[in-house]
């Protein structure tokens, strides 16, 4: 799923493109993708771009007369920038928003789709499509803090969850938890103030960094290899391969459709943590350690 980083290029990306132009026509190729009815679609037909936001994962368009179209990408939705007029690629496109200088294509790959947009009038209700998670690139240590510790779950869960934070998700969350040298499982309770710190300078440089290098990447042109998994990532997606910090081979937990990665040595004390599918399988064989494995 594209989190802050990715969201942020692409919202600076759609800027620089699309503010003052006016939408020509909003496609549907999928009947799925549009969850609301009104107001209509055509009603944003001839409607100029006044402003391209985030809202946590979202990104919300700005037309002339307070109307509103936010876009939630999912998993595995990604806009693509076409010539004026191009048509929506077949089995994945969604969505096209034709503008005299380009056409904005969505597209989603895979069966379930998930990817959705909705139109809405007024800034209250583009409100009610806020989770109300702090920002995490403008809260203080205080209110990182309070955010944080406000319940008690692990540090992977409560990083992830858009209620306590705006903007991070699977990927990313990994990524700073293994800069902060935490464990995933660590509970928000049990942390010192020095840890907190730590987590939160380590939140904010990672997720500075990967905008950085992803700005970079795109170099002006429009942002296309929109990924979860990403060359120079220290440990998501990177099960068995070496930390780049210790050599250790990173291990992860795998539930449901997600996976967190993690290195034993820089996170848990050498420690490895129980995954649910494998340490069930192998009982006491199960190893306890990264060295035991």
């Amino acid at each position: 799923m594209p989190e802050l980083p990715d969201v942020s290029v692409y919202v600076e990306a759609l800027q620089q493109r699309l503010l003052g132009q006016p939408l020509l026509k909003l496609r549907l190729t999928s009947p799925f993708v549009l969850r609301t009815f009104d107001p209509p679609p055509s009603e944003l037909h001839g409607k100029t771009v006044q402003s391209i936001s985030r809202l946590g994962k979202r990104i919300v368009f700005e037309f002339d007369g307070e109307l509103f179209l936010i876009v939630h990408l999912m998993i595995a939705g990604r806009f693509r920038w076409l010539a004026p007029g191009a048509k929506v690629p077949g089995k994945l496109g969604l969505a096209a928003l034709d503008f005299p200088n380009g056409t904005l294509v969505l597209t989603e790959a895979g069966s379930k789709k998930r990817a959705s947009m909705h139109i809405v009038r007024g800034a209250e209700a583009v409100h009610a499509h806020d989770p109300g998670g702090i920002e995490p690139l403008e809260a203080t240590l205080d209110e990182f803090a309070a955010a944080l510790t406000r319940e008690r779950h692990t540090l992977k869960r409560t990083l992830t969850d858009p209620h306590v934070f705006s903007g991070i998700g699977n990927a990313y969350s990994d990524e700073i938890l293994h800069r902060a040298r935490l464990s995933p499982v660590q509970l928000t309770t049990n942390l010192d103030a020095g840890e907190i710190e730590r987590l939160w300078r380590a939140t904010r440089e990672t997720l500075i960094d990967w905008t950085n290098r992803l700005r970079a990447d795109a170099g002006g042109d429009f942002p296309e290899k929109v990924t979860a998994f990403r060359d120079g990532m220290a440990v998501h997606g990177r099960y068995n391969q070496p930390c780049p910090d210790c050599g250790s081979p990173v291990q992860r937990i795998v539930y449901a459709d997600n996976e967190t990665n993690y290195c034993a040595r820089c996170q848990t004390g050498g420690k490895l943590l129980a995954d649910r599918a494998l340490s069930r399988l192998l009982h006491s064989d199960w190893p306890k350690s990264i060295d035991d494995l």
